[in-house]
């Protein structure tokens, strides 16, 4: 029972039951582990009756009834065909509990099953019962706060709840194209960038971060997935060239923009008014601004160099002859006094000509809008004119064919019937014409119609192998996972056992076995001869003493002697019949005692004495919280 106990004991620890390491037995078992083991395993095999069990034995009596009424009658549900009930759980005895553990771990999921579904490992377990606690709780009806229980105020309390205040996070990041990470990069991820927690300003924000960062990530992927099955597979290109002419597209958008916005810049700049002054300011506070920053951005180069290098010879040195100058000349405070004032009065000026520009650009948008209503206006009267002019033009060529009303009439009917045949002409012409363009067009067009349908066709191909290389893609990441978990479990073996000694020990036993298996065949041979021979010696047994008995009955009517010893013949038969009924009877009760023995090892095994004390502590109990409880009706 050691081997398959210790199976047990493995298959319920990878179900997410915490068994401490010194349980080497079902008989070390407790009675909440025992329950634990049970609702772990019934939520693998059917959620829909584990979910609805809680793993944990409350305090209460009443309520530890009923959870084991309903772990019994969720049993009988999977098809437990042996006696249970609450006494299996809460009174256990040894061969019970390995017989409904040994029921539930055949019933669970193997093979593509457990290996998909249910992953080895700690982590995979504390997802578990953490998906298993959620669901639990999800599932658990909402209690008014003055009838809520000490786990229900930890759950529903409105008190632990916080807004969802969501930061920026900065985590490393993997290139996508697949490439090395820069050397720099990786030792600012290693060494300088702070853990999650110490980049946000309250503790109780770095879930919603996290949950928002990852929706995101996982957002930003879908809409990849369904740009690149909706648009990218019908351009024919790989990702990486999709992704190059997209972001080509955008530079391109972003250089228009720009060249858009720098046009209609440079033409409010050129409707300002021309100061010379304000002129000179502006262009010596951008030299000196370009001048102290001599580290700028892409855009303050590019801006350097649309000037000639004499510009800017000549630009700095201005600047170092007026800066040597105004040193040399006045202190260092007036300078300061002088600067400020300066300063002070050109963004006075700056102002005005801000707000005058301004009123420039209001009035200019004033007068683009009486501008655009009089153009609709012209529009709508040249319309008008038009149209009469063809009217006016139309009745003056009726007046003009007044005078000659009949000759005119006469010559309108010949036009009319020529073109009238010449329309006809003209019909038949496109008919001859029309009828092969007809059947071209119908051809082309189911043959476009073949080639769309193909071409449909293959995209779902493409659509399906795409999905079968992404469950390729995940089915590898999920086996190199187990893998990984499977070698990390394979190195914490312990390495003085090898495998040949597992295997000869497998072998052994079932040698064990066979050798008792042949005994037991030997046995039950050697039973079977020995009923048979003594069925033999007692027919004969009876055949002899019927022929002894009729000779002897014979003589005996006349002879004596021949009736005494006929007499202890008689007596002989019964003393022996006697001594043999006597022999079975004693084989019979050898077996009856070795039957009651057996009896009393197995009840010494179901602990009847401790499930008794179990039974009448958990009777004070009740008896305890039925008064306690009769005091409160009377008190209410």
């Amino acid at each position: 029972m050691e081997e398959v106990d210790r199976i047990l004991i493995r298959a319920l620890a990878q179900t997410g039951s915490a068994i401490p390491e010194d349980v080497e037995s079902i008989k070390q078992f407790s009675t909440e582990l025992i329950v634990e083991a049970v609702v772990r395993c019934l939520r693998i095999i059917e959620p829909s009756l584990g979910n609805s069990i809680s793993h944990l034995l409350p305090p209460g009596m009443s309520a530890r009834f009923r959870i084991g009424m309903s772990l019994a009658q969720a049993c009988q549900d999977l098809g437990y065909e042996g006696e249970i009930g609450y006494q299996t759980f809460l009174y256990s005895n040894e061969p019970e509990i390995r017989r409904l553990l040994m029921f539930l771990v055949e019933k669970l999921p193997r093979d593509s099953m457990d290996s998909a579904h249910q992953p080895a490992g700690k982590s995979a377990v504390l997802q578990r019962s953490i998906s298993s606690q959620i669901k639990q709780q999800l599932s658990a009806p909402w209690v008014p706060p003055s009838l809520r229980t000490p786990s229900l105020l930890w759950t529903q309390s409105s008190r632990l709840m916080r807004k969802f205040r969501a930061q920026p996070l900065s985590l490393p990041e993997n290139d996508p194209t697949g490439k090395r990470t820069l050397k720099e990069v990786k030792e600012y991820y290693e060494r300088y960038l702070p853990p999650v927690s110490a980049q946000l300003c309250h503790q109780h924000s770095v879930a919603a971060s996290l949950l928002e960062r990852t929706a995101a990530d996982v957002s930003a992927v879908q809409e990849w997935e369904m740009e690149w099955n909706s648009q990218g597979l019908m351009s024919r290109l790989s990702p990486e060239e999709y992704k190059a002419r997209k972001g080509q597209r955008l530079q391109k958008r972003i250089q228009e923009h720009f060249q858009q916005t720098v046009q209609h810049g440079f033409g409010a700049q050129s409707s300002l008014p021309s100061d010379p002054d304000l002129t000179r300011i502006l262009q010596s506070y951008s030299t000196a601004k370009a001048g102290t920053d001599s580290k700028g951005s892409r855009f303050t180069h590019t801006e350097k160099f649309t000037f000639t290098q004499e510009a800017e010879q000549m630009v700095l040195q201005m600047e170092v002859a007026g800066n040597t100058l105004s040193s040399s000349r006045e202190p260092e405070e007036d300078v300061k006094a002088h600067q400020e004032e300066e300063v002070r009065s050109l963004q006075q000026q700056l102002e005005q000509v801000t707000r005058s520009f301004e009123e420039v650009a209001q009035d200019m948008k004033h007068l683009m809008v009486n501008i655009t209503q009089v153009e609709e206006e012209s529009g709508v009267l040249e319309q008008t004119n038009k149209g009469k002019e063809e009217l006016v033009r139309v009745k003056r060529r009726t007046l003009e064919l007044l005078p000659d009303a009949d000759n005119n009439l006469l010559k309108l009917q010949g036009v009319i019937e020529s073109s009238a045949q010449r329309i006809v002409n003209l019909a038949n012409q496109w008919e001859k014409h029309r009828v092969p363009l007809i059947e071209q067009q119908r051809r082309l067009r189911a043959f476009i119609n073949n080639r769309e349908v193909e071409s449909a066709q293959k995209l779902l191909e493409i659509k399906g192998i795409h999905e079968k290389i992404k469950q390729s893609a995940e089915e590898v990441k999920r086996k190199e996972v187990l893998y990984k978990q499977l070698l990390i479990e394979y190195e914490s073996l312990p390495k003085e056992v090898s495998r040949a000694a597992y295997t000869h020990r497998i072998m052994e036993i079932v040698e064990n076995i066979k050798k008792q298996k042949e005994e037991i065949t030997k046995i039950l041979s050697d039973t079977k001869e020995l009923q048979k021979e003594i069925n033999n010696l007692t027919g004969k047994l009876e055949r002899t003493f019927a022929v002894t008995d009729e000779l002897v009955f014979k003589d005996a009517k006349r002879d004596e002697a021949v009736r005494k010893a006929y007499k202890y013949l008689a007596a002989l038969h019964e003393n022996c019949s006697h001594l043999i009924q006597t022999i079975e009877d004693t084989g019979t009760i050898m077996r009856e005692v070795r039957d009651l023995e057996e009896q009393i090892e197995s009840e010494m095994g179901k602990k009847t004495l401790s499930n008794l004390e179990k039974i009448l502590a958990d009777y004070t109990a009740i008896r305890q919280d039925n008064a306690a409880l009769l005091m409160k009706l009377k008190d209410s």
